[in-house]
């Protein structure tokens, strides 16, 4: 928990401390002379102006009028760490999260003001880009269509229903066989929530709201000035969003409930902004001068076999260059399956050549190294991961200032994005063990004040559920 107080000594009991180049970080995005976020469209962003390696006084001025950001010298647990259950196996089909049960709650004299909570999307089928030319597996969405529609407040607009989409191709269509076997067979959209999904989506917003509505006084029914739910221009954010509402506020029943949305072009929760500063950094070390670790890595999957081994069994072409500059494609493919209690695919011409265990294993093991290396790892990844999601975590700042300024009445805000939002936050954050976030992957910020005390402030974020390690 950061301690955010007036000139006041590291906190025992709360304060942690992060590397120093976490700390330029937050001091560069979030002090009160951070460069405007737009400049990153020129390619030049002024973010190290006047910041050096050698850390200054650890009191960063980041929270006016609370003032000071005061982060202790050394690692120090809080005495309420080892009343924590023990860590479940993490499950990257339905990742860990805040629940009541495993819920560490601080001392008493410090009191809960407002939480932020930003998630992946639950259980999905694969996107079209990551399905084989041919599957081997079916598919089926029947009586799980997305919902669209339009409401208004006029007397005929309020009562208009929504419709839902039930994905076909006519079998008359003359271009639908130039569509992949999968997508013209299946009634599924790619991607889309899955029933599975849905369920973990509902399991998670009740779970939250048994934490957090006692916690901040939520109210029973959906109350838009004290709890804001946020999603992508991505419809599966949406559908996770239905899931979500219903666990929250269970008794409202076939209400529609607003959300929040950003235009597609700047969304910072996706994020879909242009920074070319990032992509030249991403560039820089996957195929550009600074990429021998990340050519390194896709040549040994050549000659090791690997490629080789899925490419036969899959039916994707060795010269098919989307699915062999990383494992992005091959890991969404299997972990649909497994999660979904599919069997890993078999090929079409030699049915006894199957993707075994230990070849998914690799895969997946080979796709946490990419995203540990591009989110974490790599030379220029702190600075990747702090300008793609920068202008988020801007936003975050503002929230929370104006909470501790008393201009934010909201009580709880609740984003839903994709593993790309996550990784990034994890990035920027330096989280001490990155992987690929599985679904539903979850990171809260808690804002506490202390009992009696109008200016000490402190900052608490969790990862699964549990105080993030950095």
């Amino acid at each position: 928990m950061h301690n955010i107080q007036e000139n006041l000594a590291p906190s025992s009991h709360f304060s942690i401390s992060l590397p120093w180049h976490v700390f330029r970080i937050l001091l560069i995005f979030l002090g009160a002379h951070m460069a405007n976020a737009s400049s990153c469209d020129s390619g030049s962003c002024p973010w190290d102006a006047g910041v050096t390696e050698t850390p200054p006084d650890p009191i960063l001025p980041i929270l006016p009028p609370v003032g000071r950001l005061r982060l202790g010298d050394g690692l120090q647990p809080s005495p309420y760490t080892a009343l924590a259950a023990p860590r479940e196996a993490d499950d990257w089909c339905n990742m860990p999260h805040v629940t009541l049960e495993a819920y560490i709650t601080p001392p008493e004299e410090y009191v809960l003001r407002y939480v932020e909570v930003i998630q992946r999307h639950h259980k999905r089928t694969p996107y079209g880009s990551n399905l084989f030319y041919d599957e081997d597996v079916e598919w089926d969405c029947a009586g799980l269509g997305p919902l669209y529609g339009l409401k208004s407040q006029t007397t005929k607009g309020r009562e208009a229903p929504s419709v839902q989409w039930q994905s076909y191709v006519d079998p008359q269509n003359p271009f639908g066989s130039g569509q992949k076997g999968t997508i013209v067979t299946s009634n599924c959209q790619f991607p889309q929530l899955t029933t599975e999904g849905l369920e973990d989506s509902i399991t998670h917003g009740s779970d939250l709201r048994s934490v957090y509505g006692p916690l901040l006084g939520i109210s029973d029914t959906f109350q838009p000035q004290e709890v804001v739910f946020r999603v992508t221009n991505n419809p599966i954010t949406s559908q996770v969003a239905s899931g979500i509402l219903k666990g929250f506020y269970p008794t409202d029943t076939g209400e529609t409930h607003q959300v929040l949305i950003q235009p597609s072009a700047i969304d910072s929760l996706e994020p879909r902004y242009s920074c070319p500063r990032a992509d030249a950094l991403r560039n820089s070390f996957t195929t550009g001068t600074n990429g021998t670790t990340w050519k390194k890595h896709l040549q040994k999957a050549h000659d090791d076999g690997t490629f080789g081994a899925l490419d036969a069994i899959s039916g994707i072409r060795p010269d098919d260059g989307e699915w062999h500059v990383s494992f992005d494609h091959y890991f969404d493919n299997l972990k649909a399956r497994q999660c979904h209690s599919k069997p890993l695919p078999c090929s079409l011409t030699i049915k006894s050549s199957c993707v075994t265990e230990q070849l998914a294993d690799k895969v997946y093991e080979i796709g946490n190294w990419e995203y540990s290396y591009l989110f974490r790892d790599a030379p220029g990844a702190l600075e990747y991961a702090a300008l793609k999601f920068g202008a988020w975590m801007l936003e975050l700042e503002a929230r929370v200032k104006d909470t501790v300024t008393g201009n934010n009445k909201t009580k709880y805000y609740q984003n839903i994005a994709h593993d790309g939002s996550i990784s990034s936050l994890l990035g920027f954050l330096q989280v001490s063990a990155m992987t690929w976030p599985g679904m539903g992957s979850e990171i809260i910020f808690e804002l506490y004040s202390k009992a009696g005390s109008t200016d000490s402030w402190f900052l608490r974020v969790l990862w699964k559920g549990r105080p993030i390690e950095t």
